[in-house]
């Protein structure tokens, strides 16, 4: 039996399972009601409802919804209750035997009197919310990220592995699509990896991760979604905090975070600047199978010396309209300066083993960028429970140039045989337009509907001019081969339509989006125009089934997308190097996949296991081919061209485990391990050669990671991340796998106002990509690269109006959450 097969027992049992269950406990009760803020009656997310059984002296509970509701069950007992939000009055409600359902009401909490040089405390623990169609993860105080970027941030998430190259993945699958705020930005980049090391980890506040996206979600992203929330507090007066942080190698940074809330404003901002060096290395050994080969064996060693500057600010402001509505406008600025000097020790052995010749490569790279984002968003929370209008706008600009001058030298006699000057410019706008609207019908059924458009005008050049008269010290000649202009607009209309029903113990989400893509594609060079459209329809299908003590089973449904964009369509080649060559091609399909998704949730007084099945099948697959294009450089090498192409049928069948295990108050034991199964079936005919290769793999690979939190005497902490990523295989290339270890410490100071930590990131220097590539008749390859060498990072912290909050929640929280 195929695991695809056991899946779908699994997921027909649990529906079977679902609706055959009793509906009633005679033995439980229901707690339920609303939180809502007294000023405002805006609900409170994440308030949290304390249960305290006076007859077991058990304390439960559970924490409120995004509309500020809870539904809690409980066997028949005698109960204390109490209500509690960050920097609000808590609410208490006297000893009651509670022996029916048990409704609250709406429980209104008044902001903390504090004034402004009175002290506010702030949680600092990262917890987990697991929901019908995501899970949030709040980051909370994770020393092992001070000091760091977003992608340090996605690296300590569960479901999340992060690679050497900052390549982010979603259970082993990189085709991830990333949102700031709920929507694609500018911030995330053209080139995602580098974009996010630019937002500095102090301006995140939580990272939701959605395996199985409702209808309100874009489609885009067939392994599903990472949502990032930047930070935006709303605590009374002024509040903030002031960061420091040192490194080796050379490493200075800030970052400042505030806010400031009147009755009717709220202002926030998040400020940081790096400064910092990030060198790193790479080797390849390459053997070339043609027995014609001037250059049998080439061996490389690169050295990537790299220094960057880099600004993050985000300023926003919340005016409150009336006591159910507000607008928030926001601007996000980043920039950055990159002065990179990267080199490369080349040596080329004919087929006997002796050396044709050695030769020095260096590129001096400089690279400027900035991103600004405008949003403006309209919240109108109807004085109907649950009934809620938003109206959201944004648009958002990015440049990045680079300009790169390459020499080579022949180091056996001195003398340069190559001079390179590279320009790229890359440009992007883009703009968005959404609306959204729930309505309750009653207390358990609820429809939503929506609309969203996206417009992305992404342009790229690329322009190569070399030397080819060296004996006279000629001039740079361009390249009309290589060089051209790229233009790609791309405008996407979505609508979508959902409803939401509970069944007493039953939870169902389901809905369906329409999509319709329009797209342009200018080749400015070759005067050329390419025009495309499409629809699709994705539908979802979510649901959930809660037991009695903090136990669950989910089950979902959906349909994604995977469009190419930008360099996957431009067919003018780019280079990496002299001998790699890299393709666009303009008639790149979409990528439809169909994903379902099998989840449980059990949680006891000090363990907890989140677990989920999955299978996804992709149809047009893309695959990257590599082959030997016949030409050879200067140098003799053999030159390679990449390119993709829509071959494969792809299915991925995964398990993933969450373990959250507390074995005494003092020691906290986070893990996940995921595993999974890919195989693809296609074959490529190169038509240069009328050479046939099959791409038929089956690749069988885990990730597992372990995370603990130690607390020692003295108001000190210590932390230890351990990561291992497992070997993978597909159809050209061999990756053994990779581990890394992480080490941090933080000791309180100046009664918990303050706070100075220690990181050491790759404390073992194991953090190195290993790879064999195997091109038949023509190339085998082993090579080596490590993005950046182990670092240490000192930070110190201070916060004004502001004080940590050591272990205030314990085991008081609620069914679908627990502490990370």
């Amino acid at each position: 039996m195929t695991p695809k097969n056991i899946l779908f027992i699994c997921c027909l049992f649990t529906i079977s399972t679902l609706f055959s269950q009793k509906q009633n406990n005679p033995n439980s009760i229901t707690i339920y009601g609303k939180v809502v803020d007294t000023r405002t009656n805006q609900p409170l997310e994440y308030a949290t409802i304390i249960i305290n059984n006076t007859e077991t002296e058990k304390v439960s509970g559970g924490i409120t919804d995004l509309n500020g509701e809870f539904s809690i069950e409980m066997p028949k007992a005698t109960y204390q209750i109490s209500v509690a939000f960050i920097s609000f009055e808590s609410a208490k409600f006297p000893k009651e035997k509670i022996t029916s359902n048990k409704d609250l009401g709406i429980i209104k909490l008044a902001e903390a009197t504090n004034g402004l040089n009175e002290i506010v405390i702030v949680a600092e623990k990262t917890t987990v919310d697991i929901r019908l169609d995501k899970k949030i993860f709040n980051i909370g105080k994770d020393l092992s990220i001070r000091g760091g970027n977003a992608s340090d941030v996605l690296g300590n998430v569960p479901s999340v592995q992060v690679d050497v190259e900052g390549n982010v993945s979603l259970r082993g699958n990189e085709n991830v699509t990333i949102l700031i705020d709920g929507r694609p930005s500018a911030l995330v980049g053209m080139n995602g990896a580098d974009a996010l090391r630019q937002i500095p980890a102090e301006a995140i506040e939580k990272v939701e991760v959605i395996t199985s996206p409702s209808a309100r979600y874009d489609a885009e992203g067939t392994a599903g979604i990472l949502n990032i929330i930047l930070r935006k507090n709303k605590l009374i007066g002024f509040n903030g905090s002031l960061q420091l942080d040192l490194g080796i190698p050379e490493r200075v940074g800030t970052a400042f975070n505030a806010n400031w809330r009147t009755e009717k404003w709220n202002f926030f901002t998040n400020t940081g600047f790096r400064y910092n060096a990030t060198p790193g290395n790479a080797f390849s050994d390459s053997d070339f199978l043609s027995s014609t080969a001037q250059n049998a064996r080439v061996l490389e060693s690169r050295k990537f010396g790299r220094l960057s500057r880099s600004l993050f600010t985000s300023f926003g402001a919340e005016y409150y309209l009336t006591t159910n509505s507000s607008v928030i406008g926001n601007i996000v600025f980043n920039s950055g300066n990159d002065d990179d000097v990267n080199t490369n020790d080349i040596k080329r052995f004919n087929s006997e083993g002796v050396i044709n010749e050695a030769t020095f490569r260096t590129e001096s790279e400089g690279e400027d960028e900035k991103r600004v984002q405008y949003t403006i968003d309209y919240v109108n929370n109807f004085s109907q429970k649950g009934r809620k209008l938003s109206i959201s706008s944004q648009y958002s600009t990015e440049a990045e140039n680079v300009l790169n001058n390459i020499t080579e030298v022949d180091t056996s006699v001195n003398l340069l045989n190559d001079l390179e000057q590279v320009i790229e410019d890359q440009n992007e706008n883009s703009g968005l337009f959404q609306v959204d609207y729930v309505h309750p019908v009653g207390e358990d059924i609820q429809y939503e509907a929506g609309y969203r458009g996206n417009y992305r005008d992404i342009f790229n050049s690329f322009f190569l001019a070399e030397r080819q008269d060296f004996e006279n010290n000629g001039p740079l000649i361009p390249d009309a081969g290589l060089n051209n202009s790229f233009n790609y607009e791309e405008f996407v209309n979505a609508a979508y339509f959902q409803y939401g029903q509970k069944f007493n113990k039953i939870s169902l989400l389901t809905g369906v989006r329409y999509e319709y893509t329009s797209i342009e594609i200018a080749q400015q060079t070759a005067t050329t125009k390419d025009n495309r459209s499409y629809g699709n329809l994705f539908p979802t299908v979510n649901l959930g089934f809660e037991f009695k003590d903090g136990e669950n089973i989910t089950l979902g449904y959906n349909r994604r997308i995977r469009r190419p964009r930008g360099r996957s369509l431009n067919p003018f080649p780019s280079r990496s190097s002299e001998s790699n060559i890299y393709s666009g091609n303009v008639a790149l399909n979409p990528v439809i996949t169909d994903a379902l998704d099998l989840g449980y949730l059990k949680r006891w007084d000090k363990f907890t296991l989140s677990t989920s099945l999955y299978y996804n099948i992709s149809n047009d697959n893309w695959e990257r081919i590599q082959e030997d294009t016949g030409m050879l450089t200067d140098n003799g090498d053999p030159i390679t061209r990449r390119f993709p192409i829509n071959l494969s049928t792809e299915e991925r069948v995964g398990l993933e485990l969450t373990l959250n295990y507390r074995p005494i108050k003092a020691w906290n034991i986070n893990s996940d391990f995921n595993v999974y199964n890919v195989t693809s079936a296609g074959n490529y005919t190169n038509l240069s050669t009328n050479v046939t290769q099959n791409f038929d793999f089956e690749n069988t690979s885990f990730f597992i990671r372990l995370n603990q939190k130690i607390s020692l005497p003295g108001k000190t902490d210590l932390q230890i991340n351990t990561n291992y990523r497992g070997p993978s295989q597909n159809a050209q290339t061999n990756s053994k796998g990779v581990f890394s270890m992480n080490l941090a410490a933080s000791k309180d100071l100046f009664d918990e106002s303050a706070s100075l930590s220690l990181n050491f990131s790759d404390v073992f220097n194991s953090s190195i990509s290993q790879r064999t590539t195997i091109l038949p008749n023509f190339l085998e390859q082993y090579s080596e690269f490590q993005w950046r060498d182990p670092q240490i990072r000192i930070s110190f912290v201070y916060r004004f109006n502001q004080k940590k909050e050591r272990e205030r929640r314990e085991d008081t929280y609620g069914r679908e959450n627990y502490e990370g």
